[in-house]
């Protein structure tokens, strides 16, 4: 960290040299350098000094401070900011950033999860569909039984190889359940209750 330090010291009258406004030179005569690791330099500010991070991250001014840097070390050097100025508060900004990501994964798990049950379903929809205008004879009430059947068989079997049981799964669910109910003139929770039986839920 000495060396950083260093490189610190060094780097910041050539970088004060090339920037105006009294907040940016507050600003970097505030930051402090807490610690270096892959290729990037963390300056912290102290709390009392906190509000002036944003003229740091300004874009231009933090690429002028990674090229000053960089030419310093001799080596690509990205610089971020963060509140405080101990290697204890860059931990802590760490654990952030490693719940942040985790929460971003899930999230992204879920959405995934989301396309796929809604693409499935979405399929399942589009088949009925099919099925039911292949019906001849609609009218007749053991055609539209044997369509029920097949229309069961196939919300079933997709159902039971479905592993997300979301809200948006279950609505896009609900919704073919829906259309079988409206082409075969029968309650909704009826059908419902054939293909839970079926893919073994009820």
């Amino acid at each position: 960290m000495a060396d950083m330090a260093e490189v610190w010291k060094q780097a910041l009258p050539v970088i004060l040299n090339q920037v105006s406004g009294r907040g940016v030179w507050a600003a970097l005569n505030a930051a402090r350098p807490v610690a270096f690791e892959d290729g990037m330099l963390v300056l912290g500010l102290a709390s009392q000094d906190s509000e002036l991070a944003g003229h740091l991250r300004i874009p231009a001014t933090n690429r002028l401070m990674e090229n000053v840097i960089s030419r310093g070390i001799g080596s690509p050097t990205r610089v971020r900011i963060i509140d405080g100025t101990t290697p204890a508060d860059y931990e802590v900004v760490k654990r952030r950033d490693a719940e942040r990501r985790r929460l971003q994964e899930a999230e992204m798990v879920k959405m995934r999860r989301e396309l796929e049950a809604g693409s499935s379903w979405d399929s399942v929809y589009d088949q009925l569909s099919r099925r039911f205008a292949a019906v001849t004879n609609k009218s007749l009430p053991q055609n539209r039984a044997r369509f029920f059947v097949e229309a069961i068989e196939l919300i079933a079997d997709t159902r039971k190889g479905m592993t997300n049981f979301d809200d948006m799964a279950e609505r896009t669910f609900a919704r073919c359940l829906e259309r079988v109910a409206q082409y075969c003139e029968i309650p909704s929770p009826i059908v419902a209750m054939y293909v839970l039986q079926r893919a073994g839920e009820l």
